[in-house]
């Protein structure tokens, strides 16, 4: 039957039919938008990588955001969908093992575990007799133990596919198969043109669900969307004689040290896929053919034959039989292995569906949010790691292959808290990156930017330390603490994002895009939140008033372009202008009792209370050189944020180093940072994230009642609150100190999970930052927080443990001995 025409109009047009966009339209019928959405796919639905996947999906995820999509789909996948559809959909709920062999490895599981029980998942610790009994062909030499998710199993893809694609279709949604689309433009008025082989439509939302076409999709409209097309090995046996007379299905099995892969049973069949350490393979480095359809190729068994070999040993039941078919495909992967979902860079009204390697596993609960994102204007889980605008225009194509080859590699090593990823690295080190790698800096990337994370003394080697415990950095952060707490520390915070917006209506603009009251005199200072249409928060960021007409705003370095696309879009005057000084100015941190000594020794500027007080911000000259000065201390010190062109930054320091020589000055880096900042109670961006309104992350003192905002009538009006953010007090152990996404309890009800976690070396516990059930965050509530698989009391404060009252940042300070 042929196919009706194409509309010239459309309120969406995603472009792709495989499981991320086949998703995309059916959550977009399920918010309301079904009848006003097209899609078109090239070929068939699931004819690019879809079909060729193995489809999977666990609940073993450390990732709190990822844990929820993986639980909505596996309850999709489980019935609901083919419910709904009435199309079946082929589940198989055989539960799966992740498998550990080293010590490491089972602190892995234990968090994971704790991430599990704070979503509510059938999860649990189990030892090799158990997984005998379940799995009893599977070689369990030196495994330790397993995690245990019994609700997991796998699923056909395109049966999937084509179910998802049943109730878009029944919510109105028109899909197009076989019409390849062919330029995407975006005209003066906003709207955007999609030329495709059958016609041309215009509409408000485009989406690239592109897949492993994504990125040559994008540059047809002007764009980068970093990810490179990366080959992947599964094979099928022969017929396994041991399997035909199973009453039940085995579990998969994921040994992540061996195998560096999965195995599964295919029916009758033995299904083994692997993701080979080392020597991966990338395709398409430019453009992936157009006339590709269902393309697989060719099988490299020289490759993958170390990890092929060990699962034969493994399962020597597979040992004796022959290979019955080989898939080998193309599957897309940014540079740090997470999706693009979320707007473009730059643009309005595009939106990336793509870069999913792990789509049957992430793909419909992703696309939820996005269908969220795009109707309401938030998604409901934190879109930061997914965001498309994470990556800025160092992303070359290049660097995109190197970080792709990088990530593929890593995707079964053990993901580490704060797992550095050092190939094509530095990108983009400031001037004092050398001179800080001599004094023993441990660098860290941060949207392209070199920051040092913390300096290796006292004999303690110049690398990452990795572990889910205690690691030599531990007593590292608390030297540098030390020092920040009792004379002073100096800080390169040069990846901060640093905006100006200039003009006649400059602060008309800011105004409204800031929910506390902007400052009012030069040099003035104010934290504020900037929101979304549906009321929750888009980021947090310092103004300050340079001048009149003039304001310099300064973020998390990972929200540069999302701050540079929210005032874009809300911008309706000429008479602004923004300019992004984030690359061309940098900045340091001094902060403590003696940092007013320091700075003295170089700058004739009064810095006494009087003089220069807090909260304020001076053009001074600091050895030589004219420096912004901002009063201000993420540490709860006293202390400066001095801002400065480029060329400044070295000899700025320097003199500020050589004078701090004599009061104690210590280079430090953002764990330290991190570990100070939980002390005094400063709310994060692990807090502060589109998930919640003002009111749920318990900041609504830095919103005014009394002037209008974007997102006000929603952020204070908001429906009874489902959660509250919470400030932590938790017994520590000596050895593991937690890491965020832990479950915690209340008389062992879980009601709620750690957002960040980090020990208190200045006050001797571990603090942290929760959402909580409102009635258990209650000041003074006595709680449990489950760390490395064992509960740790807790205790919920009413107020920061450290200087409660911020009188230290404001008074004329005096260094302070150790208590």
């Amino acid at each position: 039957m042929a196919q009706k025409d194409l509309p010239s109009h459309a309120r969406v047009v995603i472009v792709g039919g495989g499981v991320m966009g086949v998703g995309l339209a059916y959550h977009l019928g399920h918010e309301g938008w079904g009848a006003d959405t097209v899609l078109l796919e090239k070929a068939e639905l699931t004819s690019g990588s879809t079909w060729h996947a193995a489809g999977q999906i666990t609940h073993s995820t450390s990732s709190f955001s990822l844990g929820k999509c993986v639980d909505y789909n596996i309850d999709l996948y489980s019935g609901a969908l083919e419910r709904e559809t009435g199309q079946p959909v082929t589940w198989h709920g055989c539960g799966s093992f992740r498998l550990a062999y080293t010590d490491d490895e089972m602190d892995w599981l234990r968090h994971t575990l704790a991430v599990g029980r704070s979503l509510g998942f059938n999860i649990e610790l189990v030892d090799p007799a158990f997984v005998a009994t379940k799995h009893p062909f599977y070689n369990l030499e030196g495994v330790k133990g397993a995690l245990y998710t019994p609700d997991d199993g796998h699923v056909d893809p395109t049966n999937v596919t084509m179910s998802m694609a049943a109730g878009a279709r029944a919510k109105g949604v028109q899909i197009f198969r076989h019409t390849r689309a062919t330029k995407i433009t975006q005209a003066h008025n906003g709207e955007w043109i999609v030329e495709t082989e059958r016609g041309t439509i215009t509409c408000e939302h485009v989406v690239n669900a592109g897949g492993t076409y994504a990125r040559q999709m994008g540059e047809w409209s002007g764009l980068q969307l970093p990810m490179t097309s990366m080959t992947h090995h599964y094979f099928v046996t022969e017929p396994v004689p041991e399997f035909a007379n199973l009453d039940r299905e085995l579990p998969v099995i994921r040994d992540d040290k061996k195998v560096s892969g999965y195995i599964r049973m295919e029916q009758q069949r033995g299904l083994i896929g692997i993701y080979e350490k080392e020597n991966p393979n990338s395709v398409w480095h430019d453009e992936c053919p157009w006339e590709y359809e269902n393309w697989l190729f060719d099988a490299d068994y020289d490759r993958v034959m170390p990890w092929l070999e060990e699962s034969l040993n493994r399962m020597p039941i597979f040992a004796e039989l022959g290979i019955t078919r080989e898939v080998h495909g193309a599957i897309s992967h940014p540079p740090d292995g997470n999706p693009l979902v979320g707007p473009a860079p730059g643009v309005r009204n595009y939106w990336c569906c793509c870069g999913t390697q792990i789509g049957i596993g992430w793909g419909p609960g992703l696309t939820r949010e996005l269908a969220r994102w795009m109707v309401h204007g938030s998604a409901d889980i934190s879109m930061r790691d997914y965001d498309p605008r994470r990556f800025g225009d160092y992303a070359t194509k290049d660097w995109q292959v190197i970080k792709a080859r990088e990530d593929y590699c890593l995707r079964h090593e053990i993901p580490f808290p704060h797992f550095n990823r050092l190939a094509g690295r530095p990108v983009k080190p400031s001037p004092l990156y050398e001179t800080l790698n001599s004094k023993g800096a441990v660098h860290e990337e941060v949207y392209g930017h070199e920051r040092p994370r913390w300096f290796a003394r006292n004999g303690v080697a110049q690398e990452d330390h990795y572990g889910f415990g205690r690691t030599p950095v531990h007593d590292m952060v608390a030297l540098e603490c030390k020092a920040v707490r009792e004379a002073a520390g100096i800080m390169d915070i040069s990846a901060f994002t640093k905006v100006e917006v200039t003009g006649p209506d400059a602060e008309k603009l800011l105004d409204y895009l800031c929910a506390n009251r902007l400052p009012q005199k030069t040099g003035g200072i104010a934290l504020t939140h900037m929101l979304n249409r549906a009321g929750r928060i888009e980021l947090e960021c310092t103004v300050v008033k340079l001048a009149d007409a003039r304001y310099y705003l300064v973020c998390a370095a990972f929200f540069e372009q999302r701050l540079l696309d929210h005032i874009a879009a809300h911008q309706h005057s000429h008479n602004i202008t923004t300019i992004n000084r984030s690359n061309d100015w940098c900045a340091l941190s001094l902060n403590g009792p003696r940092s007013r000594d320091i700075m003295a020794a170089c700058t004739d500027a009064p810095l006494d209370n009087a003089s220069f007080r807090w909260l304020s911000a001076q053009k001074i000259t600091l050895a030589g050189h004219p420096v912004w000065a901002f009063r201000m201390s993420y540490a709860g010190e006293l202390g400066w944020e001095l801002h400065m062109e480029r060329a400044a930054t070295l000899p700025v320091y320097e003199a500020l180093s050589a004078a701090g020589d004599a009061h104690g000055l210590t280079d430090y880096g953002s764990f330290t940072m991190n570990a100070l900042r939980m002390e005094k109670g400063f709310k994060g961006a692990g807090e502060l994230t589109n998930e919640v309104t003002l009111a749920e992350a318990d900041v609504l003192r830095f919103a005014r009642t009394d002037k209008d905002y974007l997102g006000k009538e929603k952020t204070l009006n908001s429906d009874a609150m489902p959660w509250v953010c919470a400030y932590l007090e938790i017994e520590p152990d000596g050895a593991h100190d937690g890491h965020g996404g832990e479950a915690v309890l209340l008389d062992d009800t879980v009601v709620g999970s750690t957002a960040s976690v980090a020990y208190g070396h200045t006050v001797g516990k571990i603090l942290a930052f929760a959402y909580l059930k409102p009635a258990a965050a209650q000041p003074g509530t006595n709680l449990s927080v489950l760390i490395a698989g064992l509960t740790r009391t807790a205790r919920v404060l009413a107020e920061p443990i450290y200087d409660p009252m911020s009188t230290l940042p404001r008074t004329d300070a005096q260094p302070r001995a150790a208590e």
